[in-house]
């Protein structure tokens, strides 16, 4: 399994060479540094940690001040642990948005966003009561349970905290890696606020066929357009300098129409 960390920035959409238009979220990937190798003899298993984002060092610890000179790098404001990742690093090494190639199918985890305290119809999707005719029951969460047990049994859907959830989408699509500004275009939505951590990882349930889309990109639409608009004003300019041309030596020979005696 492969992983990287990044920042969901937003979404946005893009047109592929076919005419078809693709939402996509963009998230950004900082390199991430390779802060602890674990092994099977040493901690009993396979993984790497990874950092991401600068911390100041004033509100860094000793042990994280400790694991960041090693690495010879500045203390990390996120760190995430990966088991069973694919190659073998040592620590200090940097992982970039390169890690993922286009069409690639990932799985995306981020946490949710908070909604607060909620009632069931919002929570849970319930339906709410009738609102006349003596009814007292509107958006109440209905009845508590069957009178032998006495008690509420355990799942009942009731009010309360909705949302701040570790959520994975599964089988996303890679659109477009771009190492020079350090994004990734993802295929649809992600879980997350703005500016929050997202995890990308290989897709674990991928049986798709790996199926790379060609996106239009703003300097080739650019390009074309400066050609077509190029040509019909070089035109123009030849044009012109051509009617000067002419209208200079007709203004000569009407002035020397009026003033033969002139030349003489």
């Amino acid at each position: 399994m492969k992983g990287i960390l990044g920042r969901k920035l937003g979404m946005t959409q893009v047109f592929s060479k076919d005419g078809k238009l693709i939402p996509v979220t963009v998230v950004e990937i900082e390199p991430n540094v390779v802060m602890q190798v674990k092994t099977v003899e040493s901690d009993g298993y396979n993984a790497i940690q990874l950092g991401v984002f600068e911390k100041k060092e004033k509100r860094a610890n000793k042990p994280e001040m400790g694991r960041a000179k090693k690495a010879n790098t500045t203390p990390k404001r996120f760190l995430k642990e990966i088991r069973d990742y694919e190659g073998s690093y040592n620590v200090g090494d940097t992982i970039s948005a390169n890690l993922f190639e286009v069409g690639e199918v990932i799985d995306v985890t981020g946490t949710s966003k908070g909604k607060g305290f909620t009632g069931v119809i919002k929570r849970y999707n319930q339906s709410r009561g009738p609102e006349t005719h003596g009814s007292q029951y509107h958006r109440r969460p209905g009845s508590m349970g069957t009178m032998l047990p006495k008690r509420v049994l355990k799942g009942k859907h009731l009010s309360g905290h909705m949302g701040v959830d570790t959520v994975t989408i599964q089988n996303l699509e890679v659109i477009e890696v771009n190492e020079k500004e350090n994004y990734i275009l993802v295929s649809g939505n992600i879980p997350g606020a703005k500016n929050s951590l997202v995890l990308i990882k290989s897709a674990v349930k991928d049986s798709r066929k790996k199926d790379p889309k060609e996106i239009l990109t703003y300097e080739e639409v650019v390009d074309e357009v400066v050609e077509e608009v190029s040509a019909p004003v070089q035109e123009t300019e030849e044009t012109t300098e051509t009617t000067t041309e002419a209208e200079t030596s007709a203004t000569l020979v009407d002035t020397n129409e009026e003033n033969p005696g002139e030349n003489n």
